[in-house]
């Protein structure tokens, strides 16, 4: 029956995600993630990397896509724009995230209910569904959803794989120490963060790191069995991820050359000169201040609940103490504090989406969360005696009554407002690409649109509608200068040249070329 629910839920988290995906950021890019995101997809649509530069690139910008030794390419990694280039070829590009999103909250379920009871992971799953933070970035183009997908994944197969109980306790285990099953969930394990290091290395790290320790105690206390498995998983991480070097020689001829600093040179880790745009580089208190506003906006948009989303945390702690999973427990609850401590060495923090550079660790607080509604009202039971007073029979009322109460303030206030203040995010959305739909626009093509706007946004908003190779009927240039116009507009002959100004829609003027 619990395995029925949940579906239900993941179900519901689809079709949710696609709401918000459809209606609240009408599917396009908004912000220079995105653009570039989908502009990769499109090339990789293509089985390519990368493609020569056009001439006067300046012009023909793509927000974090290089310019570099005459070839254009992303600065991020392959992996998300691999797979989001799948929806690309298919027409489903925006189904992408809202389908990862339904797999992470059924994973999340299948974690929950490993570390605790069925509770739990329902619980666990529904606290994911009814979270802003869940909610915002799973409506993305982001590439969120897949990395919480590949952290899951992950836990779910290491614990799979290595339960700390068969090391500990070898004659006590529910399983055999090896075999077809342990191999199979190793190998989830290992593609899974693999899959992450090709999307988001420095979060793999993070996510990796308390089951790193866990790896090493493997070591020197497995059986020869449990030892194979883990060079085996090793192996296969490291081939995974050494294609990120084969992907950065191929496209700048430089394995170590992180293609991140090719658009700005001080977007790297770690402090000092050189990490950040500041004169003096990232320091500690930079840091701290980064930290403080991320965890401030994420103590609202985790679940809603104002500055009381991490009401029930101290008590999932309690219930991760007393279970009989305890290391597992809190391993998976490392997750979120080394993404909140390692990321303390980033230049910036994340405040729009809510704090998305922990959003790979969700399943830690949600699951956390869940267990410790579960503790109050009594719903861990052996490892909690009913109260002489009779406690157990209000407990699970006043429990269930308050997470109501909780959800709907949340579902009917909280996530409304916060879903439309990202409605036209920037300004940017579907109405803006109207103009050039119009058939009497069409008319015009093959055209070249010199887009005469004073911010990126009004510009990026039509990318759109031209591909990586300028070969649309509309492609688009980004200049204010009328005799720079003409200059593009003669690297095109064979296009008519036409200049738009965004606070004038449906209306393009004519240029005459030199």
């Amino acid at each position: 029956m619990s395995h029925r629910i949940a579906l239900l839920l993941s179900l519901c988290a689809v079709l949710v995600t696609a709401w918000v995906t459809f209606n609240i950021y009408e599917a396009v890019p908004h912000i220079e993630d995105e653009v570039a995101y989908v502009w990769q997809a499109r090339l990789l649509a293509d089985l390519k990397f990368s493609i020569p530069s056009p001439p006067d690139s300046g012009n023909f910008l793509v927000p974090f896509v290089v310019d570099y030794q005459g070839l254009r390419f992303g600065k991020y990694p392959p992996g998300w724009p691999a797979l989001l280039s799948l929806g690309v070829r298919l027409g489903l590009r925006g189904w992408v995230n809202p389908l990862l999103a339904g797999i992470a909250v059924w994973l999340t379920y299948r974690l929950g209910r490993r570390l605790f009871n069925d509770l739990v992971g329902l619980l666990a799953a529904g606290l994911t569904l009814t979270s802003p933070f869940f909610l915002l970035n799973s409506g993305t183009l982001l590439l969120h959803p897949l990395g919480l997908v590949c952290s899951l994944g992950f836990v779910l197969g290491w614990l799979e794989a290595f339960s700390p109980q068969d090391v500990l306790h070898p004659q006590d285990a529910l399983h055999p120490q090896d075999g077809p099953s342990r191999r199979l969930w190793t190998l989830l394990a290992a593609l899974s963060l693999g899959g992450l290091c090709l999307s988001r290395p420095f979060t793999a790290i993070a996510v990796a790191l308390p089951f790193g320790l866990h790896g090493l105690y493997l070591l020197v206390r497995g059986t020869r069995a449990v030892r194979l498995r883990l060079a085996g998983f090793c192996l296969l991480v490291l081939l995974l991820s050494s294609l990120l070097f084969a992907w950065q020689a191929s496209v700048t001829g430089d394995p170590l050359l992180n293609p991140y600093t090719l658009w700005w040179d001080y977007d790297q880790v770690g402090f000092g000169p050189g990490h950040g745009h500041t004169e003096g580089g990232h320091t500690l208190e930079k840091a701290r201040v980064n930290t403080k506003d991320s965890l401030e906006v994420g103590a609202l948009d985790l679940f809603g609940w104002g500055q009381y989303s991490w009401l029930l945390l101290p008590f999932g702690l309690l219930a991760a103490w007393q279970s009989a999973r305890r290391g597992e427990a809190f391993m998976v609850g490392g997750v979120i504090v080394s993404l909140v401590i390692l990321y303390l060495a980033y230049w910036i923090g994340s405040s729009l989406f809510g704090p998305r550079y922990y959003y790979e660790g969700l399943f830690s607080l949600t699951i956390f969360s869940a267990a410790g509604a579960a503790w109050l009202a009594g719903w861990l039971a052996p490892h909690q005696k009913p109260s002489p007073r009779g406690e157990g029979k209000w407990r699970p009322l006043l429990v269930t009554a308050l997470l109501t109460a909780l959800i709907v303030f949340s579902t009917t206030l909280y996530i409304p407002l916060r879903l439309q203040s990202m409605y036209r995010l920037f300004d940017i959305g579907r109405a803006d690409q109207e103009t050039f739909l119009r058939p009497e626009a069409q008319q015009l093509t093959p055209a070249l649109v010199v887009v005469q706007a004073k911010r990126w946004m009004y510009y990026a908003a039509l990318l759109e509608l031209s591909d990586p190779y300028l070969t649309t009927p509309f492609i688009f240039a980004w200049s204010t200068d009328p005799q720079e116009a003409r200059e593009i507009g003669a690297l095109y002959p064979d296009r008519r040249l036409l200049i738009y100004d965004p606070e004038e829609p449906f209306v393009l003027k004519t240029l005459p070329a030199p």
